[in-house]
């Protein structure tokens, strides 16, 4: 397994934002219960730092996500979804949380942007990082 050393862009108590100058990612890693405010405050955070680095590879991880956070679902899907498109996002690799109410929260995002091709959910983080290798 290969070990690559990250940037930390941004912390705060619901997410983590990293920078993966090897893999030529930004890993979103966020934690705990969501709700409509801190999905839009890290979302936009995830939207600035991407334009700011250039890198137009997102690897956005719920793992550790939990509770529902749907109130931000249409806005992930109608507002944010298409600036980071319009801003260069090329892929973006989500993984589920084990949380039920909190994948049901990504389905409802991905159902409202009616799935386009550049985003892809995963079970697991390492497929996510197979993915999103096969995708530079």
């Amino acid at each position: 397994m290969r070990r690559t050393r990250t940037e930390l862009l941004y912390r705060s108590t619901s997410l983590a934002i990293e920078f993966n100058p090897v893999e030529e990612w930004i890993y979103a890693n966020w934690r705990g219960y969501q709700n409509y405010e801190s999905v839009v405050l890290g979302c936009e955070k995830l939207l600035e730092l991407m334009k700011e680095k250039a890198c137009f590879r997102i690897l956005n991880d719920n793992t550790h996500v939990e509770g529902q956070w749907s109130t931000a679902a249409g806005w992930v899907a109608a507002d944010w979804f298409p600036r980071m498109r319009a801003s260069g996002l090329q892929v973006f690799a989500w993984v589920y949380s084990p949380s039920v109410f909190s994948r049901l929260s990504v389905d409802k995002s991905i159902k409202l942007a009616e799935f386009p091709d550049y985003i892809k959910v995963f079970e697991d983080i390492a497929l996510a990082k197979d993915w999103l290798r096969a995708h530079i």
